[in-house]
């Protein structure tokens, strides 16, 4: 055997490859378009270029906002479940309860405290907890029979983030960025705005797993936006440093980080040096794209006056309008404080507040400045809350459990067809009837959208190929435009 050929390792061996495959790798990472092994155009012609997520956190209930059931406050205070050895009852017991309300002896009917109303052409049914959101039901579609098998806020909020119950999946936000691509040069494809509730302070904590890229490139993570002067972390030159300096030093970084790449043929030292140039570019970018200097007046007056107070729900609206407008691909807001195992009659009204108007405007706004035909609005939990009161029930209080197996989700633009309601559930609001939609279906539905066959993004990873809705998903094709 010879010997040049039994003393080469295996770095030696690509380096003295005819191939040149260290200088094809370096390339192709250098320009990702050329060599991409994954979708950089659509599968078919979008109806969506973009998402803007606004993520109830916490479980909204949508017995209180949406889903109008007459039945809950005919009986209410009745027991909801049929059990062997009790009179009453109308659902059979055999559904699966979290430990928080599994050990109850009584499970009371709570009736919704506010009224429905039918509202626009559509008649869609909506709380009067929700004005300003009944003024735009003709450009929504009501998704009402949602469901998951999480039980849990971690696993479930997981979920809709990643497709998968446990951690370590890329984000949804982080597959539209391997799959498309960048669609500005100057701003993250993937950014993320948090917001507190006043409903429920310090509810449901929200961790950045919920934006990581998983096992895909670290370029591909989100980018979270905070309130105040230093929007990103580590973004803004230290003490000293001039624009000048900073181009020197990542200049020298690039030069070291290539022959650590030509050495090691490793990913990632290719994100490190994308992500210091992203960085560079954004410290001019970002300070543009957060101000709210050229908004006029009539936008505060728009999105309500918590719009002028950074960080609220209502500011981050606004944030994600203008980044829209910039080519951002994936805008993810996360609301807290939905998590109402009791003191609803308080809470809810404060939550609502928090976000109708908001919410309602961001259509709106994205309507008038014809953005809302390509651009993907979505406004949801990760699961719904149950038809039975949570604890003891009394004429001014009352809360409801965790309830994954149906509830409300309102969708806009971006290909979906408005003024309708899809799906239906049990008059009391507890099972489904027709029309379920699972997580993995809603994943494909809005890839869809984004004209991805979501069979065919997936990505490589420790011997089998991965995809965002694993083995499932379905488009739902009923409320596509």
């Amino acid at each position: 055997m010879n010997n040049n050929f039994t003393n080469m390792n295996r770095r030696r061996f690509f380096k003295s490859s005819a191939a040149g495959l260290g200088s094809i790798a370096l390339n192709s990472m250098l320009s990702p378009q050329a060599f991409a092994q994954h979708v950089q155009q659509p599968h078919f012609a979008p109806k969506a270029k973009r998402i803007i997520f606004l993520f109830m956190s916490g479980g909204p209930s949508q017995h209180d906002l949406f889903d109008h059931k007459p039945m809950l406050r005919k009986h209410h205070g009745k027991e909801l479940f049929i059990r062997d050895g009790k009179e009453g009852g109308f659902i059979k017991s055999q559904q699966r309860l979290t430990g928080m309300s599994s050990g109850q002896a009584s499970f009371p009917i709570a009736g919704h405290k506010w009224d429905f109303k039918q509202h626009g052409k559509s008649g869609a049914w909506v709380s009067d907890l929700m004005p300003h959101t009944a003024k735009i039901v003709d450009d929504l579609c009501f998704v009402k029979s949602m469901y998951t098998e999480a039980i849990n806020h971690d696993p479930a909020i997981t979920f809709f983030q990643t497709g998968h119950q446990i951690p370590g999946r890329p984000s949804f936000g982080s597959w539209l960025s391997y799959g498309l691509g960048t669609a500005n040069k100057n701003l993250p494809d993937f950014s993320v705005l948090i917001s507190q509730g006043t409903g429920r302070p310090g509810g449901q904590p929200i961790y950045t797993k919920l934006w990581g890229n998983g096992f895909l490139p670290s370029v591909h993570q989100g980018v979270q936006f905070r309130a105040g002067e230093n929007p990103v972390l580590y973004l803004s030159n230290p003490k000293g440093e001039t624009r000048t300096s900073r181009r020197h030093m990542l200049d020298t970084l690039k030069g070291l980080n290539n022959i650590a790449m030509d050495q090691h043929y490793d990913r990632e030292t290719q994100t490190r040096i994308e992500q210091y140039e992203m960085a560079y570019r954004m410290q001019m970018s970002v300070p543009e794209a957060l101000s709210f200097g050229d908004e006029p007046a009539s936008t505060f007056e728009l999105y309500g006056e918590d719009s002028k107070k950074p960080g609220t729900f209502a500011a981050n609206c606004i944030l994600a309008r203008r980044q829209a407008e910039r080519g951002v691909r994936f805008i993810q807001l996360y609301h807290r404080g939905w998590d109402q195992h009791n003191g609803i009659p308080d809470a809810l009204p404060k939550q609502c507040m928090d976000v109708d108007q908001a919410s309602a405007a961001l259509v709106t706004d994205l309507k008038q400045r014809g953005l809302l035909d390509d651009t993907l609005v979505v406004w949801g939990g990760e699961f719904g809350r149950t038809t039975y009161c949570q604890g003891k029930l009394t004429e001014k209080e009352y809360g409801r459990d965790h309830h994954p197996r149906c509830f409300t989700y309102w969708m806009a633009g971006g290909g979906i067809k408005p003024g309708m309601s899809y799906g239906e559930t049990d008059e009391f609001g507890y099972n489904l009837v027709s029309g379920g939609v699972h997580v993995h279906d809603f994943h494909a539905t809005m890839l869809h959208l984004l004209g991805i066959d979501h069979e065919r993004l997936t990505y490589k990873y420790q011997g089998r190929a991965f995809r965002l809705t694993d083995v499932h998903g379905h488009v739902v094709k009923d409320i596509l435009a």
